[in-house]
């Protein structure tokens, strides 16, 4: 049956065989731009929904002039106050995920700030804004960072 219907097609009914190849090349030419639309979709269409935020550190340590408690000033204690206020202002939004500092000397101390941005230049921007990095009484290093476990609250 197969091979009648092949030879069929190789000798028989042209007209058939003109349509069938239309039809062919219609459904081939469809199939292009169908693909052409998809491929645009992919490229220019992508998922709209914003991508999850990265996770960053930064780590601070204190100036040298700062390590005597002597040499703090008034503005010095301000900038660390605001600093303070800015990282729970951003823990209650849901930017921070921690923050803190070592239990050591001024001059062994450090503290970390654990928080979400959505690409390196955000996070960039949101460690040089900290105001303490600002007066220039802190310094800071970012790093790419992944919280992995964290304490389930009692």
């Amino acid at each position: 049956m197969v091979e009648w219907w092949a030879e069929g097609y190789r000798e028989g009914n042209h007209i058939a065989t003109r349509a069938s190849d239309r039809y062919a090349q219609l459904m081939a030419r469809s199939l292009v731009v169908l693909l052409l639309f998809i491929g645009a979709g992919c490229l220019f269409g992508q998922d709209q929904t914003p991508s999850k935020p990265k996770q960053f550190i930064y780590v601070l340590r204190l100036v040298a002039r700062l390590y005597d408690e002597q040499a703090w000033s008034k503005e010095d204690q301000a900038a660390v106050e605001q600093h303070f206020n800015r990282l729970k202002e951003a823990a209650d939004r849901g930017q921070v995920i921690l923050a803190g500092r070592t239990a050591e000397s001024l001059d062994k101390t450090f503290g970390i700030v654990v928080f979400e941005a959505k690409d390196q230049q955000a996070a960039s921007e949101f460690m040089n804004g900290d105001p303490a990095v600002v007066a220039g009484l802190m310094t800071a290093e970012l790093h790419p960072f992944s919280v992995s476990l964290f304490r389930k609250t009692p």
